[in-house]
């Protein structure tokens, strides 16, 4: 099945999506790609779909929907989530997810674990089975054991790709040392990774089931090379991800800090509840123009209350898909 996106006037005229994903946004280019491995990002992302879909359409929830979907991509070695994680300057996996539920803005987050074979999962076990809304590290892998999640090997996270992403971060990063060794400015002096083009590959998906109920998930192996127990924005309820019912559900992906920042996702929500914006304009307002305007970069995917999805990006690409309530599949990887 050749998959073919419609045209971009078209996205936002008639079809009720009820689920959108993404595979992460950032320096995604044609020309970098092989047609193999193109393929396989495409399979991977319908597979996503698929699953997402198969829930809706035996009536099943938005929050078996979006997990089933996030799932799938997190055990796909080509996504930076789960299996395909990157690695920490210290060469671990340490992953974040969270879920939030739009019926009764409920939600749940992990940061920081490393033996959670699938943290959407986890995320949600943290929503639905104890009184709080975030745990991390140690701790959660803890309560993840007890809520009889599958907790596996640290090296079962291990891919030679992401291996390697490593070494090449960290080549260039003791390079950029070298050339800052003598700028003294505020910037060269604060700890951390600069660079983060080595970062895409967040996972997130968005749905509306037929009860009329959203939710979004996210789910990130964070950015390459990361220094110091660093956490970005998808774990973040209102940074990267959110749901609720009365306006839509986002999930990010991007340059955490800035979305962070800017709390992002909720931002979106607001600027639909306060000052009635469509999504698309409301996502548009956030991407294109806030948070580059503070130097950042990435997208987001969001589905409003009635169907209509937004999936805005600065970047050169975002792996992307959505599916229609008819079960009609769209599939991008490129800027159009």
């Amino acid at each position: 099945m050749t998959l073919q996106a419609a045209p971009a006037d078209s996205l936002s005229a008639t079809p009720k999506y009820v689920l959108v994903i993404h595979g992460g946004a950032g320096t995604i280019l044609k020309s970098q790609m092989t047609p193999e491995r193109e393929k396989a990002y495409i399979a991977a992302l319908e597979q996503s779909l698929r699953a997402g879909y198969a829930v809706l359409s035996r009536g099943g929830t938005s929050l078996d929907a979006v997990e089933a979907a996030v799932r799938v991509m997190e055990d796909s070695p080509l996504f930076n989530a789960g299996k395909g994680a990157v690695f920490t300057n210290e060469g671990k996996n340490e992953l974040d997810a969270a879920i939030m539920n739009g019926k009764t803005l409920e939600a749940g987050a992990v940061a920081g674990v490393t033996t959670i074979r699938n943290p959407v999962a986890a995320a949600r076990a943290v929503m639905e089975k104890s009184q709080h809304v975030m745990m991390m590290g140690a701790g959660a892998e803890k309560f993840a054991q007890q809520a009889g999640l599958q907790i596996v090997d640290p090296s079962y996270f291990y891919t030679e790709d992401r291996w390697r992403g490593l070494q090449r971060a960290k080549a260039q990063d003791s390079l950029k040392a070298q050339l800052d060794h003598t700028d003294t400015s505020k910037a060269a002096a604060r700890l951390g990774i600069g660079n983060h083009d080595y970062k895409f590959g967040t996972v997130g998906a968005v749905a509306l089931d037929k009860a009329g109920n959203l939710a979004a998930a996210t789910s990130t192996g964070g950015m390459t090379n990361k220094k110091f127990g660093r956490v970005g924005d998808a774990p973040i309820i209102g940074a990267g991800t959110y749901a609720n019912n009365a306006t839509c559900a986002i999930s990010c992906t991007g340059w955490g800090e800035y979305f962070i920042r800017l709390s992002v996702a909720k931002t979106v929500s607001d600027l639909m509840e306060y000052r009635s914006l469509p999504v698309t304009t409301a996502a548009d307002e956030l991407i294109m123009k806030k948070v580059p305007a503070l130097g950042g970069d990435g997208g987001l995917i969001a589905l409003d209350k009635n169907g209509n999805m937004a999936w805005p990006f600065n970047t050169a690409g975002m792996y992307r898909g959505c599916i229609t309530a008819e079960g009609k599949v769209e599939v991008k990887i490129y800027k159009e």
